[in-house]
Parts: C-alpha cells; structure tokens; sequence
C-alpha cells in the first residue's frame, strides 16, 4: 500500500508505532519496523542522552529498517537537556523523529539540519496548522479516544480527521482508536495517509512490558477508561484501577482547588512500576479506549500482516463489490 506516509518514510505499510513511555524500546521499535511499520523509541523513557544514543545503537542492531525517535517536549521547569537528546539521535543516523508535548518549534532548525523528518502529535486542527507552519513534515492527528493526553476539545476522529484533510497541506496519519483493518480503512476514508497505534502495540508477543499488563488490555472493555487531570487543563485518559479509582474521588473532593501535588502518589513514578514490574495498582498508566477492540497478544508482524491482509479484502471486496459493475 503506498500513501504519503509510506513515501515519506520508506516504510512498506502506512502504520505507525507511537512513542509510549517505558513501552518504546529497542525490542518494539525494531520489531514493528521489521514487519513493514515504522517503530519509534521512547526519547525521555532513557534518563539520559547517553542512554538513548545506546538504545538506537541497540535498535540499529536488531533492524535494517528505518525507525524513529519520539521527542515529547516538557514544560521548560522541567525540561530535559534537549540538544544533547537531538545530539544523540542525530549521531545515531536516525532520520525521522516524532515529537508530542509542546510546539517543537524552537528545536526545529537543530533537526531540520540534520535532514530529519517530523512528524507531530497534534490533538486539534489549530495545533496541525501551527505545526505545518513551523516546518514539520507530517502530523499524527489524535482523536479524544486516544489513551495519553487527548487535549482539552474532546473531538473525536470521525469529525478531527476529516477536519483535517480539509485544513492541511501536508500529510498526516490518525491516532486514537486505532486498532486493526477497519481502523486503518476508515482512516484513509477519512483522508488520512496511515495510522498510528500504541495501546494495540502494548498488546504483542514484542512490547517490553510485564505480562499483567498486556493481559489487562485484553480483558479491559471500551468503557474501562477514565479521564483525569483535567482541573489542570492536562487531561490524559488512562486504564481504570485502584489507584485511579482513588485519583478521581480526590479530584471529586477537590474541585477546582485540585493541584498535581493533591495526586503525587498516584501519578508520580508509576511507570516502571506497572510496565516492568506488573504491579497494576500501583498508579495511572496511559491506554486508549481502543482496548475495546483488542482480544489477543500477536506478534508484531502477525498483526500488521493481519491488519494488512485485511484491508485490502475490505477496499477490494466489501467496498468496491457495494459499486457493483459500474465503471
């Protein structure tokens, strides 16, 4: 299948695998680019530059394949030393990165000298137009299902993506709620040029993450999720459990007077924790609504094979056979 995405990217099939936090090592990353997506190392998941120049060099041992870097961009009091990250990723060959957080505006020169692709996590059409303007070459548009911070409009992709399509000129995938063939069909339907996933990607033989977690995927439905934080404008929609069940009576009791130090102990921390040690009460953990969708633990290339495979019996059987004859 060739789009936009594939071209940009060298990449076989339009599918890409998020940054998630202490999810994107080496063993995912290089697993979804040898099956044909593009797989992308967590940056700020390594604590430091040195680290994540270890981490590519680990990935460029296990894939040929292209594959990419995420770059989440913090608020500046808490900012990690940045140019030594695009430092570590330029050094390491690494062409394409993924940026998410804050605008990567002022980060834009260092990367765009280096000949590297960018593609930005964007939850609204405003914030897709500011990153078009700014230099980036493709945008990964998330809707409200997504797991992680879905902003603050609550648009879903049916209408975001197609918002989308009408609004930039250069190519962007969907995000959110993607999990298997219909998701990528819809969202070529919906003008997009690929899709990302992360919630689904958690649920594979390959995700470096603690057997609890994936199986917690797979039993959760699609009203499993909650939404929190979003007193302080920072919502992000996360798996429901003990600690989280906690987070939202406080927040309840709280109100507006909520504060991130009311909540330290259920979100500070929390991922190593859950991701590498199965503890799945020990805080709030990102994951989409789309775990609704997932009922199983494949390996990374049989599911991009499935979703693939797939797809193309719903384009040239179920869709073009509604067409009948005509020409």
């Amino acid at each position: 299948m060739k789009t936009a995405i594939t071209e940009m990217f060298g990449i076989r099939h339009p599918i890409i695998q998020g940054g998630m936090h202490y999810v994107g090592f080496a063993e995912l990353a290089s697993a979804v680019s040898n099956a044909g997506g593009l797989g992308i190392i967590t940056g700020l998941t390594q604590k430091t530059p040195e680290l994540l120049a270890r981490e590519i060099a680990r990935c460029r041992a296990m894939t040929d394949k292209p594959f990419g870097v995420n770059l989440t961009f913090l608020p500046s009091f808490t900012a990690p030393p940045y140019p030594e990250y695009i430092a570590a990723i330029v050094e390491g060959g690494v062409k394409i990165v993924e940026t998410a957080g804050r605008s990567p505006e002022q980060h834009m020169p260092a990367l765009k000298a280096a000949g590297i692709k960018v593609i930005h996590k964007c939850t609204s059409v405003r914030h897709s137009l500011k990153a078009e303007r700014i230099g980036c070459d493709a945008v990964s548009v998330d809707g409200f299902e997504c797991g992680g911070h879905p902003g603050e409009d609550d648009i879903p992709n049916m209408i975001l993506l197609p918002r989308a399509a009408d609004a930039l000129k250069i190519p962007f995938v969907a995000s959110g709620g993607m999990a298997d063939a219909r998701s990528l069909v819809a969202a070529l339907a919906l003008g997009a040029a690929g899709m990302n996933m992360g919630t689904r990607f958690m649920a594979t033989k390959e995700a470096p993450v603690h057997q609890n977690v994936k199986e917690a995927i797979v039993a959760a439905s699609e009203l499993d999720t909650r939404l929190i934080m979003r007193a302080l404008r920072n919502t992000e929609r996360v798996l429901k459990n003990a600690a989280v069940e906690k987070l939202v009576g406080i927040e309840r009791e709280k109100g507006a007077s909520l504060t991130v130090a009311d909540i330290h102990d259920q979100v500070g921390g929390v991922y190593p924790r859950i991701m590498i040690n199965g503890e799945m009460d020990a805080g709030a953990w990102s994951c989409g609504m789309v775990v609704g969708l997932i009922h199983d633990i494949p390996t990374v290339a049989e599911l991009i094979d499935r979703i693939m495979a797939e797809a193309e019996r719903l384009i040239r059987g179920r869709l073009a056979g509604m067409l009948g004859d005509a020409q």
